[in-house]
């Protein structure tokens, strides 16, 4: 099944909707309506239905899943009466495919590991990534859905896209093995690690980790497909579209560390939460910065991932400019360098 989430405008202002989208008929199903119609088929009035299928769909779909088995169960239950909550796929707004708690982001794909180290430090790639499959977080506040508009901050030259695949959580863990880790996950989606390649080279020093080079946006989406649908994600294809034009061909290889091992590293010491997002890391060529191409504002970014879709994003026209930002203060220890 493929899930994700659209934007519904009511007269209390948007809300958001759990679908399921089946692209081959060009539909969306809205399952908290279709779940509703399935109970008044079974004698339940029109109020109390709506009332349950709300409950059971609300638009948060880290809360959905956070049902577990019956989630999916129910979803199937409220597809009996899809023809009835159906919705034209390219007619509905989309938001980011689901609202995750916490976001984490990998460095797992031994090609662009290399490419990155070589295009921006300019050297071999540092011991360290070798030896733990390392992960940063990311902000919650900036999530962005599929034709969303992604904001060009004013601090950059350099914004650059990055194909990932997103693994959704579905069930909590802790201290996880690799053998254990994959029951955990729920589906996967596309997940573009939006990045300030120039702002990210100044944050890096600073020993923090990605700051305003990361947090300005990530997108998800354009749903999320369940792990039943996916025989295997080593071998996935992958391609990138700037405006129309073919800038890379991706594939899911050449792993450092498997997603079951990301996975289970990010569960140790700490916990999984049902619909948290752990990106797997950039494929190989799956990001600018590898071919040395950069987005300028207007651009439309497309990310395509085999089992998913297609995960579309205009860049903004014109760059935000903050209404305050910091003045550098004086090095202190500029006399002990002479």
């Amino acid at each position: 099944m493929k899930l994700g989430r659209i934007a519904v405008a009511t007269p209390d202002g948007e809300q958001l909707r759990v679908v399921a989208a089946e692209p081959e008929t060009d539909r969306v199903i809205d399952l908290a309506r279709a779940y509703s119609l399935a109970l008044q088929k079974k004698g339940a009035t029109a109020e109390r239905a709506s009332e349950i299928g709300r409950s059971v769909f609300p638009g948060s779909l880290s809360r959905g899943i956070s049902a577990g088995d019956a989630f999916l169960d129910l979803a199937h239950t409220a597809l009996s009466a899809a023809d009835d909550a159906s919705l034209p796929l390219g007619e509905v707004e989309w938001r980011a495919a689901v609202d995750p708690p916490v976001i984490r982001d990998g460095l797992t794909f031994g090609t662009h590991i290399e490419n990155y180290f070589k295009n921006v430090a300019k050297t071999k790639p540092v011991r360290a990534v070798y030896e733990r499959p390392g992960f940063f977080k990311g902000s919650t506040a900036t999530v962005y859905g599929n034709n969303q508009v992604i904001p060009y901050p004013n601090i950059s030259e350099k914004l650059d896209y990055e194909l990932e695949i997103g693994y959704i959580v579905g069930k909590p863990g802790r201290n996880l093995t690799p053998e254990e880790s994959m029951k955990h996950v729920f589906g996967i989606t596309i997940f573009n690690d939006w990045s300030l390649r120039d702002v990210q080279a100044l944050e890096g020093p600073i020993g923090m980790g990605a700051q305003h080079s990361k947090d300005f946006a990530y997108s998800i989406g354009p749903w999320i497909t369940t792990m039943d649908e996916i025989s295997s994600i080593e071998g996935l294809k992958g391609q990138v579209r700037v405006n129309g034009e073919v800038w890379s061909d991706t594939r899911v290889e050449n792993f450092v560390y498997t997603p079951a091992e990301l996975v289970a590293y990010v569960s140790i010491f700490d916990g999984l939460q049902p619909g948290d997002l752990i990106g797997s890391g950039t494929m190989g060529f799956g990001a600018g910065v590898e071919l040395n191409r950069f987005l300028q504002p207007g651009d439309v970014v497309e990310l395509d991932l085999e089992g998913v879709g297609t995960l579309r994003n205009p860049v903004a026209e014109e760059k935000e400019t903050p209404p305050w930002w910091p003045a550098p203060r004086p090095y202190p220890f500029d006399d002990e360098d002479n």
